[in-house]
């Protein structure tokens, strides 16, 4: 029987090209959204739509021992608020809580349906300023205040819950800013990138072979080195879907 993979997120930009690409690879995979209106999308792409907010920690628990998982994929993100500077602490915020009680509450799930595997998504911009490139055992900056700190907090508790909770085997990918389809941004932007298909492949491969710790997954000659994830995962940059 093929693998069965459980997305969290799964109509967002990342979402959507991994639920195509496991597809692709003969994976059976479930796919949350918030949005009725989506589910038609993700079952075209030959997912099975769930509706659950990842709040509802019952609801999501339900859902989740209905899939029976070999792999949960975390993909959640909260960034409907946008950057507008009057708007930009509360994206944050809301964003910070999708990390931290939302990645609490999709860990207790997969625990609860038996999930051996769980790959989450992170960001390769939250190192402690020194000399880049940084390698994922170069400290975060933990002291960064205001803003930064709103986002820091989410992605310490995600990293920590994901890569520490006992018996689930946590792949943490901190990813480069996005671009390409769905995220907004044509071209790279910032001091590392990625494009989303590279980023989706990234996390096929690490649900397929990766070991368990942290992998920076940004283009090369950026701030973040992804030595790693091309060594042990053999992930490329270049990759995009046809």
């Amino acid at each position: 029987m093929p693998e069965k993979i459980f997305i969290a997120g799964a109509a967002g930009a990342i979402g959507q090209r991994l639920s195509r690409l496991l597809v692709s690879r003969g994976f059976s995979v479930t796919g949350t959204t918030r949005s009725a209106s989506r589910a038609d999308g993700l079952r075209a792409l030959g997912v099975t739509p769930v509706i659950v907010d990842v709040f509802d920690a019952a609801a999501l628990t339900a859902q989740m021992k209905a899939a029976a998982p070999d792999i949960v994929m975390h993909q959640l993100t909260d960034l409907s608020g946008g950057f507008d500077a009057d708007k930009l602490e509360e994206t944050l915020s809301r964003n910070s809580r999708i990390r931290s009680e939302g990645t609490d509450h999709l860990v207790r799930a997969a625990l609860v349906a038996g999930a051996r595997r769980m790959v989450a998504q992170s960001i390769a911009w939250m190192y402690r300023p020194g000399t880049p490139p940084y390698r994922e055992s170069d400290p975060l900056d933990l002291e960064a205040t205001g803003n930064k700190a709103v986002s820091m907090a989410g992605v310490v508790s995600l990293e920590t819950q994901v890569l520490h909770t006992p018996g689930l085997d946590g792949i943490v990918l901190r990813y480069g800013y996005l671009y390409g389809p769905g995220t907004g941004n044509e071209k790279p932007i910032g001091p590392s990138s990625v494009h989303v298909d590279a980023a989706a492949y990234a996390a096929m491969l690490a649900g397929e072979r990766g070991k368990p710790g942290l992998y920076n997954i940004a283009e090369l000659g950026g701030e973040a080195d992804s030595a790693k994830a091309i060594a042990e995962l053999g992930w490329s940059a270049d990759f995009r879907l046809p």
